[in-house]
């Protein structure tokens, strides 16, 4: 009596399939900060710091980007990880009554 691995094998060689194992990277986002006149430098970099665990020095360089250039990548992640951390950017913003936006881009 065959296993059934071996009736999937046999099956698939009388049909004259090719399985192909392929493991697909996911889509990468960058997510952006984007500037205001409103947000302070200082909770720009507490964000940078606390969500996208950034060290002081780049923290700050991401900050004066999103000062000087009007936008500033955090960084680059999946889907899901990108939309959490805009959710936790928008959030923190609220609670501080900042209208700080935050979005993301297809790499």
């Amino acid at each position: 009596m065959q296993n059934e691995t071996d009736v999937i094998k046999n099956f698939d060689q009388e049909l004259n399939i090719e399985w192909e194992d392929k493991v697909m990277e996911p889509r990468m986002y960058r997510v952006i900060l984007h500037n205001d006149h409103y947000t302070t430098m200082d909770f720009v970099v507490q964000i940078l710091m606390t969500i996208f665990h950034k060290p002081a020095a780049q923290a700050t360089r991401i900050m004066l980007d999103v000062h000087r250039k009007g936008q500033g990548v955090c960084g680059v992640y999946t889907y899901d990880i990108a939309s959490t951390k805009i959710a936790q950017v928008h959030f923190m913003a609220r609670q501080n009554e900042y209208p700080l936006r935050c979005s993301m881009d297809e790499v």
